[in-house]
């Protein structure tokens, strides 16, 4: 595990658009180096404010859209098409303005779906599905994503793994039903912190004041138990990138004052 690097800019507008130009940019490079991409998309506002920065960003064409995977770090458990599933935020913030190649796209199988209301059974079918799209050399049941995304929640919470709960004590499994999430809907999907941690790079987004105890948390030497997002690092590259507003509490130590 590697020291976690910081980027702080001025507000998240400045963040989501530095953080979409970076996100281009590795895209670009794993495919120029391997022919392909994958890509863990998260939802919420800082997640959905970058993909909207994405699809504003004249670069974007750089990207071979068709040569890129993306896969979810978790989702709501709830009807296809339902506007607060992570899939469909997606889709109106970038993913229906790009030349995707739909076998590429892996969204998470949403409640109405062939395992009905059954969560647990949803999340060993996508687990299965990332098992088939691993390669020897990713050496595990998961590809080496590229580049997984998390928005941090206020109570340091990362994809659908709370603190305390079961999901996020999980070591075997790299997909899980989650059951009696603190927030709605209490139902959901998410990967596990082994699953996260199979990536060549996991970046952590964190904007606005309500983010800054968390952020504060994590990256103090908190457990993964107790603040999951201290649990959530890449094999190569963890990186948080923040506003000033949620870098509010952090000790001056851990991030130099010229972050832009």
């Amino acid at each position: 595990m590697t020291p976690p690097q910081l980027v702080v800019h001025r507000d998240k507008e400045l963040m989501a658009q530095a953080a979409a130009a970076r996100l281009i940019t590795k895209i670009v490079d794993a495919q120029a180096s391997r022919g392909h991409a994958s890509v863990v998309l998260t939802g919420g506002r800082n997640g959905n404010g970058l993909l909207a920065a994405l699809a504003a960003a004249p670069a974007r064409d750089a990207v071979d859209w068709s040569r890129l995977d993306l896969w979810w770090g978790d989702e709501r458990f709830l009807p296809e098409g339902d506007p607060e599933r992570n899939v469909t935020q997606a889709r109106e913030a970038l993913l229906d303005a790009v030349p995707l190649d739909p076998a590429r796209v892996h969204a998470m199988p949403a409640s109405d779906g062939p395992y009905g209301d059954d969560a647990d059974a949803a999340a060993a079918a996508y687990a299965a599905e990332l098992a088939e799209a691993a390669e020897p050399e990713d050496h595990g049941p998961v590809p080496a994503f590229d580049v997984l995304m998390l928005g941090v929640g206020p109570d340091t919470h990362v994809a659908s793994l709370f603190p305390e709960l079961p999901a996020v004590r999980e070591t075997e499994r790299t997909v899980v039903g989650v059951h009696g999430a603190p927030k709605p809907p209490p139902v959901r999907i998410s990967l596990t912190l082994p699953a996260i941690r199979a990536a060549r790079e996991v970046w952590l987004l964190a904007a606005g004041e309500d983010k800054a105890e968390a952020a504060a948390i994590a990256l103090s030497g908190a457990g993964e138990i107790q603040a999951p997002a201290a649990g959530a690092y890449g094999r190569g590259r963890t990186l948080w990138l923040l506003d000033a507003a949620a870098a509010s509490r952090l000790p001056c130590a851990l991030y130099p004052p010229a972050s832009a």
